[in-house]
């Protein structure tokens, strides 16, 4: 008998774009317009067997995560950090990269990445901020403060954006959750971006 065993990639069934129903497609071909990837991720294909849901997940993604005035850099570090927190390899790695390739928006330092300066002075002030108090919100919500929310105000943000910027938290507690419980791997695509 062996002892190597094939690992399956995934608790639900990973249905291929050639594999989906014309409704989950039309999904897949809308998440790979607005993420500008030229693949379908993991964690869309783990919910292809079900369009409903997959509906539900990604319109939260793309309302939360892509639209607002909140840069989506900042966004993606918070998503990054608080994953990365919990233990979440698949989101803290996509995020990571989704993060890092937007670091230019934050410095033009030669060399910076955006996940590797979360707390260093190159690091905006307020996007310290909202990632230390949104993690806390993400990991602690029962802790968060009236303090925390004139912390965020005092730096700059708006009523709005903080709104936007604790939308995070939820959003980051459900893509870790499908992620871990899906059983989910980073995507090869992903693992083969450049640094």
């Amino acid at each position: 008998m062996s002892t190597t065993t094939t690992q399956k990639p995934s608790r639900y069934p990973m249905v291929s774009y050639e594999e989906a129903s014309e409704e989950v497609k039309s999904i897949y071909d809308d998440t790979k317009k607005t993420l500008q990837l030229p693949f379908v991720l993991n964690w869309f294909k783990c919910q292809g067997g079900n369009a409903t849901l997959l509906e539900g997940n990604w319109n939260k993604l793309k309302n939360t995560l892509m639209k607002g005035d909140v840069p989506n850099v900042l966004k993606q570090l918070i998503i990054y950090n608080v994953s990365k927190s919990r233990g979440c390899n698949y989101c803290s790695h996509a995020h990571g990269i989704f993060a890092d390739s937007m670091s230019s928006m934050i410095s033009e330092e030669e060399g910076f990445k955006a996940t590797e300066n979360i707390d260093s002075p190159s690091m905006p002030a307020s996007y310290r901020k909202a990632v230390t108090i949104v993690t806390k919100a993400a990991l602690q919500h029962s802790e968060i403060s009236d303090e925390d929310f004139a912390e965020l105000e005092a730096v700059g943000f708006s009523s709005a954006e903080i709104q936007e910027l604790m939308a995070q938290a939820d959003l980051v507690n459900m893509l870790n959750t499908i992620a871990d419980v899906s059983g989910i791997k980073i995507d090869n695509e992903l693992l083969e971006t450049p640094e």
